[in-house]
């Protein structure tokens, strides 16, 4: 994948991030630009830790959506890059992640030349690549959920602390 900066990214240059995921198209008339500002709140919600949030963008138009394109697109909307990738790739790779491994589009496809992808769907994964929960990007309702879920992940207490491990063996031993 490769990202509005011309940049090779993948997964691991997201460790111990949260991320939220979108798919959606540069030339798209309907639900896109609605899911973009509003996601463009979220990050702003964020600005000041965006060491926190990684948002990836996923365009299901790789062929029309280059890295060009997804720059401007980024500069129209006002997307930091530092913690807002528009990602675009191999077709096939992008449909596979939105069907296989986020979920969200029911049907089946190859990936081809008439395959589509088309949703409002935004997607919280946890710094252990969980799926925590799923959003409509076009409600401002569900975003503002999704905002404070983000919120809930950052300061949830990770059960692999040393401290909470000793604390459950001793709870659970009678000391």
């Amino acid at each position: 994948m490769y990202n509005q900066l011309g940049e090779k990214v993948s997964l691991k240059d997201m460790e111990g991030k949260i991320l939220v995921v979108d798919f959606f198209f540069t030339s798209c008339p309907s639900i896109c630009p609605t899911l973009t500002k509003n996601l463009r709140l979220l990050q702003s919600a964020y600005i000041k830790n965006d060491s926190l949030l990684q948002i990836l963008s996923f365009s299901v138009d790789p062929v029309r959506d280059s890295v060009d394109k997804l720059r401007n697109y980024g500069y129209d909307y006002k997307v930091n890059p530092d913690n807002w990738w528009l990602l675009t790739g191999d077709k096939k790779e992008i449909y596979d992640l939105a069907r296989h491994d986020f979920f969200v589009s029911v049907t089946e496809g190859d990936g081809g030349p008439d395959d589509f992808v088309h949703t409002e769907k935004v997607v919280l994964i946890d710094k252990d690549r969980h799926i925590r929960g799923y959003y409509n990007g076009l409600d401002s309702t569900d975003m503002k959920r999704l905002a404070t879920d983000v919120a809930i992940l950052h300061l949830a207490k990770e059960k692999k602390r040393p401290g909470f491990v000793k604390f459950l063996k001793g709870l659970f031993s009678g000391k």
